[in-house]
């Protein structure tokens, strides 16, 4: 197994600046092409488990676009092989402290997408 070959390395990196660009402004269009459109694919958050694309782009189509500003530290993404990868940060929004951890593959026809998501706050 290769790890952090460069090619999938600096496209995994286009794809992680995309999905916060999109969270940022509240893009719903993009947040929802970058998750992958499968029952399969799952999201859990701070306050919710959504279980498959259509609960995850209700979830996104439903949420305030107000407070969505965040600094990131401690990102870490690492590519295994050509075709998946994981991508997880520490963030801070509105004072408080927050994980987010992201697995993402590489489908022929699609590109990077996340499979699998978790956001969770540290306790106040």
């Amino acid at each position: 197994m290769e790890i952090d070959l460069p090619e999938p390395m600096t496209e995994m990196r286009a794809a992680f600046a995309e999905y916060e660009r999109a969270l940022i402004a509240n893009d719903v269009e993009t947040l929802q092409r970058l998750f992958r459109k499968d029952p399969r694919t799952l999201r859990y958050g701070p306050a919710e488990n959504l279980y498959g694309w259509d609960a995850i782009a209700a979830f996104r189509a439903g949420r305030s676009p107000v407070g969505l500003a965040r600094t990131l530290e401690n990102t870490i993404i690492t590519t295994y092989g050509r075709d998946f990868a994981t991508a997880n940060t520490e963030f801070l929004r509105s004072g408080r402290r927050g994980r987010q951890s992201q697995s993402w593959v590489r489908f022929p026809e699609e590109g990077w997408r996340i499979v699998a998501a978790h956001v969770s706050l540290m306790p106040e």
